[in-house]
């Protein structure tokens, strides 16, 4: 297999089951009948696998591997399947921070070609079972899935975990999992399965009491992740990465209850060595010291309220970089923008990306100073241009602005 082949068999995947939405073609199918005939069709995977399930809207991504680079550092052969990639599409298929064997990726999109007329998936439904297979296959100790949407229709639901993790419920994707943080939460508080534990990272009462009552349903346990105290720091360096580490550090504890052996020097060192141990990036990433250049791919108005909170705490002038995708809601976001900034707004490089001209009246009316590009590339040379070493450049808005920022420039930077 030639590097073009894989190439052209990914290209194939795109073209047959689009990553997002387009037009005519839905990427997102509710429902686990597809998925269902799929495992089926490739002999059920999934169930020939350990499982830790872990959704929510804001840090499935850090939770899953923070717990990843514990549990390789207690000795187990780690498959971790995350969405959607920066860089490569391997990225969502890792095994002990590898990512998945291309060779493989090949050979599998040639058996997708084949299925029966009446298997036809999605991209996240393929790209599913492809991880499923590729865990089964390396023979790993341990599979963390990430919830890919919501959690009860979410095609990753029909494996059944050792434990479960909801991180924290949020307003995203309202024109699929519903307008209130009630309806969000009874969807992601789907993924409560009969007597598998479910860790819950949010402190809102509303979203705990859905939660509970839900494993209540299930006689299931139900853990209360934010009531724990915890001085232990990870490497990624984000506030908002204290949340998580109590969702990691009770998914844990369910672990040991199981009999799994990890000490809590284990722990200690694999909070630390997540970039290390997993190769994970995006999330408050630290591209450069001079200037100081940081990327998070928070991209909903949670995520941004942490990020830009962080932001403000830094004092150094901004240089900030964002993009965004067709379904932001941008006006929500300019009202919590970062003080003492200058802005790039740029169009991310995707069918879905947004240009900056489509809400320069947002721009206008938020009394910032901005300039506005076709791409990220052009914004961030734009940026960097004007930014001296005591100010500083943040990358974010969205998972494609970053991934389009670090594809361009990461390998640059070594």
């Amino acid at each position: 297999m030639t590097n073009e082949q894989y190439q052209e068999a990914v290209e194939w995947l795109f073209v047959q089951a689009p990553n997002y939405q387009t037009d005519g073609q839905k990427a997102y199918k509710p429902g686990l009948d597809n998925i269902i005939k799929l495992c089926d069709f490739f002999g059920n995977p999934q169930e020939k696998i350990k499982c830790i399930h872990i959704g929510g809207t804001n840090g499935k991504g850090s939770s899953s591997n923070m717990l990843a680079s514990v549990l390789q550092e207690s000795g187990y052969k780690i498959g971790l399947y995350n969405s959607p990639h920066l860089i490569d599409f391997t990225e969502r298929i890792k095994v002990n921070g590898n990512n998945c064997d291309k060779e493989f990726v090949y050979h599998f999109i040639q058996k997708l070609k084949n299925l029966p007329e009446n298997i036809r998936p999605s991209f996240f439904e393929f790209t599913t079972i492809m991880a499923f297979e590729y865990f089964y296959q390396q023979n790993v100790d341990f599979a963390i899935i990430e919830v890919g949407l919501g959690g009860r229709l979410d095609s990753t639901n029909i494996i059944k975990p050792l434990v479960s993790a909801i991180t924290n419920v949020q307003l995203d994707h309202q024109n699929i999992l519903g307008d209130t943080i009630e309806e969000i939460a009874g969807e992601k508080a789907g993924i409560v399965k009969a007597g598998v534990p479910v860790i819950s990272g949010d402190e809102n009462e509303a979203v705990k009491n859905i939660i509970k009552n839900k494993a209540d349903e299930e006689n299931a346990t139900f853990v209360d992740a934010s009531l724990l105290r915890t001085g232990l720091k990870s490497d990624l360096k984000g506030n908002y990465q204290e949340k998580n580490i109590k969702v990691v550090l009770c998914l844990i504890d369910e672990l040991r209850k199981l009999n799994y052996t990890i000490s809590d020097e284990n722990i200690e060192k694999g909070l630390l060595h997540v970039h290390q141990n997993t190769g994970f990036i995006g999330r408050w990433f630290q591209f450069s010291e001079n200037p100081l250049t940081i990327c998070d791919t928070g991209h909903n108005q949670a995520g941004l309220e942490y990020v830009f909170s962080q932001l403000n705490s830094i004092d150094k002038r901004k240089h900030i970089i964002l993009g965004f995708v067709n379904d932001k809601k941008i006006d929500d976001v300019m009202k919590i923008l970062p003080d003492n900034s200058q802005f790039y707004f740029a169009k991310p490089a995707i069918h879905r990306g947004r240009h900056p001209e489509d809400y320069e009246n947002l721009l206008v009316d938020a009394k910032i100073f901005y300039k506005i590009f076709d791409s990220v590339q052009e914004a961030y040379l734009s940026a960097k241009e004007e930014c001296t070493n005591e100010e500083m450049i943040f990358i974010g808005g969205s998972n494609f602005v970053v991934g389009e920022f670090l594809e361009k420039n990461l390998e640059i930077s070594k």
